[in-house]
């Protein structure tokens, strides 16, 4: 199936995020349920919480097509290592996050990104979030 990435689906799920309690919501990109995959489209409003958290088995790509957000990464002490400002408009438009980082985001302004990662989607475990 076709599907065209542009501003009406952003802002059709920037309106959803605004609406949803969680502040945000997700468009699956998967060609079928069983596309092991996982790409997605991730709309974001300010204010949205994202655990602290980690991938073990995957890398995470992550692509900015739309607003302002904080990468943050963090050691195994939850201490705050590096911190990557990424602006749809600017200079830094994603990051690669390697398997086994953990980190959050922080959004600054109504934001939709693109997430890629390996493997078939399986909800975090307990030693892979804080």
């Amino acid at each position: 199936m076709n599907f065209i990435i542009g501003e009406p689906i952003l802002e059709k799920l920037l309106e959803e995020a605004a609406g949803n309690a969680r502040l945000r919501t997700n468009h699956d990109l998967r060609n079928s349920a069983s596309d092991t995959s996982q790409r997605m489209l991730n709309a974001l409003m300010p204010g949205t919480a994202v655990p602290v958290h980690r991938h073990l088995a995957t890398s995470e790509t992550v692509v900015l097509l739309k607003g302002r957000i904080a990468e943050i990464y963090y050691d195994d002490n939850g201490n705050e290592t590096e911190r990557i400002e990424l602006d749809a408009n600017g200079e830094n438009r994603g990051v690669q996050i390697a398997a086994g980082q953990w980190h959050t985001i922080e959004v600054h302004e109504p934001s939709v990104i693109i997430e890629m990662k390996d493997g078939a989607y399986a909800p975090l475990s307990a030693e892979e979030i804080r």
